[in-house]
């Protein structure tokens, strides 16, 4: 059994200026308009990276290619993979994100098929709950698997169709 089938509902970078990357995208693919949301803050109470509490702040960009979201990331403070990343390899792509219906279950396929869970959290009340996997033997940085719930989606939506 795939640990997900899709639908992929997101690509993401992660950047040190995220209004510059939401520009270059502009300019060169047409992306946007954007939707900044900065200081997202993230609790040790709902996030951990290896296993650990950890808690972090990051600026987060939306915007829609057609039906795909775009999401940037620009850390801002906390241990995260996509500091790590940002540390490793300087701004670039970072995961593609699948929708799970049910994240314990992927994260259990996943583990059982020898595919680390990386980082794990949940934001919004519960109504966002998402887990970063090594995708290395895929030959992407991470995998983003995310469970989306109602009152988000209809947030993203709202960005989607531009209302």
């Amino acid at each position: 059994m795939p640990i997900a089938s899709g639908p992929v509902i997101q690509l993401a970078w992660v950047t040190d200026d995220i209004a510059a990357t939401e520009q270059l995208l502009h300019e060169q693919f047409g992306s946007g308009p954007w939707t900044r949301l900065d200081d997202v803050r993230f609790g040790p109470e709902t996030t951990t990276l290896r296993g650990e509490p950890t808690e972090f702040v990051a600026h987060i960009s939306l915007a829609y290619a057609g039906d795909l979201q775009l999401e940037l990331i620009q850390p801002v403070s906390g241990a995260t993979v996509h500091q790590e990343f940002l540390d490793a390899h300087g701004p670039g792509l970072h995961h593609l994100c699948f929708g799970v219906d049910d994240l314990d279950a992927a994260c259990a396929e996943a583990e059982a098929a020898g595919v680390p869970v990386l980082m794990r959290g949940s934001m919004a009340d519960g109504e966002i709950e998402f887990a970063y996997l090594d995708g290395s033997a895929s030959g992407a940085p991470y995998v983003e698997l995310a469970r989306i719930g109602p009152q988000i989606q209809a947030f993203y939506d709202a960005i989607r169709t531009g209302s």
